[in-house]
């Protein structure tokens, strides 16, 4: 038996968003940029899926791009805005915040975007249970501030921040910063508001999409977190958000992502926002909650010094990060692996690295602690014959770790 635990890692693509892919891989083959009517066939499936998107976000069409993926996504989000803002004032140094348990296609552009002298970045911390503090974030907030930038779901604990709680503030910030303005006798305009994003690459599945509910000014998806294809992804951009493009050579995508349309993944990706679209993620959800709750229950029965980390409160219901006291979180991996069940021990983007948890170690979790956690997060094709499976494979590959261990005596 097969068992795959790392859904947050990657989803497998379903059924039917690959019936509806199919057409665009065959027979609709042709460029959508095309005026002929091989091209306006496939221009008809990139609407089609834009009106799927245009739906989860409760937006406009020109306010959807799609990208090859969240990294890029999230690339084009703060090298673009913050070319837009210094091509309007090429003088001043200016400032974002993101958070220290951001995926690194955030912390890494702002990083190297500070080498470059183009930014400033406050990274602000979260408590024990992984959690941004929405006063922390206000505190935050400078003259020069033009983008906030927080994770809807975490990807290693599950944490689910509070989004709209920092729209909200946001755009209070922005009213006071707008009436200042106009106090000084001059007209407020695009350069003089702050901006929001948040990456909800891991909450498409299970959150509130809503762009005006969340008072979010930039939101980020990505097609294989959501049972879609790899390699598409698509960025909401509120109107009159100023954004310049970090590519040229075509005029695709209101010319902010140039680049000759991947049809069929965009397909897919209209495809499996269709399905949370028509809500058939609420069942699914519900069972993966129990199957994940009795997956910590049997863990906790049957093994000692366990700990979960992060909030079981306020947190997807997929994701379960749990550390074994005393066992090594790679060889834990292999050797589950060994038994056919697929997990991680953090997110995949940081697969291979001997550091500990950027995550973990923001909240606060200790190196050692780090080093002995892993990930497992299920999906909906989750069975609770797997989820016995791991309650009884686990056991003795912990007894056996630990009485390896130089620290268990």
């Amino acid at each position: 038996m097969s068992i795959y635990l790392d859904h947050s890692a990657t989803t497998p693509l379903d059924s039917k968003v690959l019936e509806k892919m199919q057409p665009y891989l065959t027979s609709d083959f042709g460029n959508a940029s095309s005026s002929h009517s091989f091209g306006q066939e496939a221009m008809k499936g990139v609407d089609w899926a834009r009106e799927q998107l245009a739906n989860l976000f409760g937006c406009q069409f020109k306010e959807l791009i799609f990208t090859s993926g969240a990294t890029e996504s999230n690339n084009i989000v703060i090298q673009g805005i913050v070319k837009a803002f210094c091509a309007n004032n090429q003088e001043k140094k200016y400032h974002i915040i993101t958070s220290k348990i951001e995926h690194p296609a955030i912390i890494e552009v702002c990083q190297e975007l500070e080498k470059q002298g183009l930014i400033e970045t406050t990274f602000v911390g979260v408590d024990k249970e992984g959690f941004v503090s929405v006063d922390e974030i206000k505190a935050a907030i400078k003259d020069n501030t033009i983008l906030v930038s927080i994770m809807y779901v975490n990807n290693e604990v599950g944490t689910i921040q509070p989004i709209r709680e920092i729209g909200k503030m946001i755009e209070k910030v922005n009213k006071t910063r707008i009436k200042n303005i106009e106090l000084s006798s001059k007209k407020a305009g695009t350069f003089d508001k702050l901006y929001f994003h948040t990456d909800a690459v891991q909450a498409a599945n299970y959150c509130k999409m809503n762009a005006p509910y969340l008072h979010a000014d930039l939101i980020t998806i990505s097609g294989h977190k959501i049972y879609g294809p790899k390699g598409v992804g698509a960025l909401y951009i509120h109107e009159g958000t100023p954004l310049k493009s970090i590519n040229w050579g075509g005029h695709q995508e209101y010319n902010v992502r140039p680049g000759t349309y991947n049809v069929s993944g965009i397909v897919g990706l209209g495809a499996a926002v269709e399905l949370i679209n028509n809500e058939q993620f609420t069942m699914h959800n519900e069972q993966i909650r129990k199957l994940r709750d009795k997956l910590i229950e049997g863990i906790k029965n049957k093994i000692d010094k366990v700990k979960i980390n992060g909030s079981l409160g306020n947190r997807v219901p997929s994701n379960i990060n749990i550390a074994f006291e005393n066992a090594e979180g790679e060889s834990m991996l292999l050797m589950l692996d060994m038994e056919g069940i697929a997990i991680s021990t953090g997110s995949a983007c940081a697969s291979g690295s001997l550091e500990p948890s950027h995550v973990l170690s923001a909240m606060g979790v200790p190196p050692v602690i780090c080093h002995a956690s892993l990930r497992f997060t299920l999906g909906k094709g989750t069975t609770e014959q797997e989820i016995d499976k791991v309650i009884e494979v686990l056991p003795p590959i912990i007894e056996r770790l630990r009485k390896m261990s130089p620290f268990d005596k």
